[in-house]
């Protein structure tokens, strides 16, 4: 039996980004997002309310600035004491497990999407997701980019304008293009 391109894309493999079940699904998020983003910041409740029915799942103390772009909303999975600042963006083809007290600054991309390297793979519209996972107290600083497969590790913080290509360890602080570990922080 032949797999849907959607099949595809939550297997983890190759498939095309223009489906129109893939569409569909990232413009109904579009939708969800845009809905967010015009709720004023006086009404934090009704800002909650939103947040919560993007979400995968969340834990308590969920606190998000918009604007906000995510690519599903429900592959994002976040825990308790979460918050984002001014324009995140979660392209959240594969899903993005966030784990407690993580701070995320303002201007942050996270990305489980990928292309290919080939000029005839891009031109057939292929793309492929791997999942990302941030442990438990992390702080992302303003400006970084998390990409597609990376694993951040407990009490890590993220230098602002990083760029994160690989696996953090646990007590780190990193920075940098590519982001490479600074030095230990204590636990």
């Amino acid at each position: 039996m032949t797999k849907s391109e959607l099949e595809k894309l939550e297997a983890g493999e190759e498939y095309y980004f223009l489906d129109p079940e893939v569409a569909a699904r990232k413009a109904a998020s579009a939708d969800k997002c845009y809905e967010f983003n015009q709720i004023p910041p006086s009404q934090p409740d009704k800002q909650l309310q939103k947040a919560k029915e993007i979400l995968g799942s969340h834990g308590k103390n969920l606190s998000m600035q918009a604007p906000i772009y995510f690519d599903y909303g429900k592959n994002i999975h976040v825990g308790d004491d979460f918050l984002s600042n001014y324009n995140l963006t979660i392209l959240d083809i594969a899903p993005v497990n966030i784990g407690n007290n993580v701070m995320i600054g303002p201007n942050v991309d996270i990305y489980t999407v990928n292309h290919p390297l080939t000029a005839q793979g891009r031109r057939a519209y292929k793309a492929q997701a791997s999942p990302v996972t941030i442990g438990n107290d992390v702080w992302i600083g303003g400006k970084s980019t998390i990409c597609p497969g990376v694993t951040i590790g407990n009490n890590v913080v993220i230098a602002a304008g990083a760029v994160v290509t690989k696996d953090i360890p646990d007590n780190s602080l990193v920075g940098g293009v590519p982001a490479k570990v600074i030095k230990k922080l204590e636990k």
